[in-house]
């Protein structure tokens, strides 16, 4: 029997019968053709995964179909946006039926439980590699821009950090010490993030700058704050309380240097940062409650410049705060 060919693949893995939800025509022809969301506006995001780069060759293909789909929802979410429509590029170093059919399973899962649909995209032989363009819809007034953070703004944090940085040197440096079910915790972290799209979508109707944290938290922020202190004229930096940063269970035991590079500079997480004017703190508090997702307020805009980080007794925490960069 001759193997399956490229369009033979996308008919039996990607594309799926019944009803559009936002695309006007969807897979099967040169372009989709997605609805315009007037007055509102399209959000529009790429992301690219390459193996051995971004992930790990021996990763379940059902665990990388829905991050490579969640990554880019982390975007949406970050701009606040309600997720329609995502396009897939695939390069695939062989037609591996078994593994497109777990892959697949894994990104629809997402796909539906957020109602975003896969439009189209391209498929080709080379070495493993994923790349997803997802579209939104937002009115642009109410967009979780980064310039938009103010002097005085709480800084805030959802869910839980370091786990997926753990994850990430317990594979390449070693087993690292830990109990059975936080590593298990900890990898689910890096392997399927869960993006905040209803965190976004509520602080949208708050008005906050936001951005997600795929970097490590002190490199994120500082693209806050050099893209808000350029809005406003000004030299904008912030103070971290190093206590109030809501730590994963992985990192409790490690020694403080640890614990602070992991959940400060290791990215992966997929969670949301967004800086909020201090009279919005119970409106903040009451979303998270109605979401049933911790968020946390860990420090505030100043004027001082840099990410200062402070320990309990109020002494500095000097650390190696570099954010991941794929050219360093």
């Amino acid at each position: 029997m001759n193997p399956p060919g490229e369009f033979d693949l996308i008919r039996r893995h990607f594309e799926r019968l019944g009803p559009a939800r936002s695309a006007l025509l969807g897979i099967g022809d040169d372009c989709a053709l997605l609805a315009s969301v007037a007055p509102g506006a399209l959000a529009i995001s790429t992301d690219m995964l390459v193996e051995s780069r971004h992930f790990f060759a021996d990763v379940d293909p059902s665990a990388l179909g829905h991050k490579a789909l969640a990554v880019n929802l982390s975007d949406l979410a970050a701009m606040g946006a309600r997720p329609l429509a995502f396009t897939l590029a695939l390069a695939l170093p062989q037609a591996d039926e078994g593994w497109l059919r777990a892959f697949s399973a894994g990104l629809f899962a997402l796909a539906d439980a957020h109602g975003c649909e896969l439009i189209g995209g391209d498929t080709t032989r080379g070495p493993l590699n994923l790349c997803i363009t997802v579209f939104g819809e937002v009115l642009p007034e109410k967009a979780l821009r980064r310039d938009r953070a103010r002097l005085g703004d709480d800084i805030w944090v959802s869910g839980q950090l370091g786990g997926a940085a753990w994850a990430v040197a317990d594979r390449l440096s070693g087993p690292l010490m830990a109990q059975a079910h936080v590593r298990t915790a900890a990898l689910e972290r890096l392997e399927r993030p869960q993006p905040r799209v209803a965190l976004g979508l509520a602080l949208a109707e708050v008005g906050v700058a936001a951005i997600d944290l795929s970097d490590g938290l002190v490199g994120d922020l500082a693209h806050i704050l050099d893209r808000s202190g350029v809005a406003l004229g000004i030299v904008l930096g912030a103070r971290i309380d190093f206590d109030r940063v809501p730590l994963h269970p992985v990192l409790l035991d490690l020694p403080l240097a640890a614990r602070a590079e992991l959940a400060l500079a290791g990215g992966d997480d997929y969670e949301l940062l967004f800086c909020a004017n201090p009279a919005q703190r119970s409106e903040i508090d009451s979303i998270g409650a109605g979401l049933g997702l911790t968020l946390s307020r860990i420090g505030q805009i100043d004027t001082v410049p840099g990410v200062k980080i402070v320990q309990a007794d109020g002494n500095p925490l000097n650390f190696d705060a570099r954010s991941f960069d794929h050219f360093r």
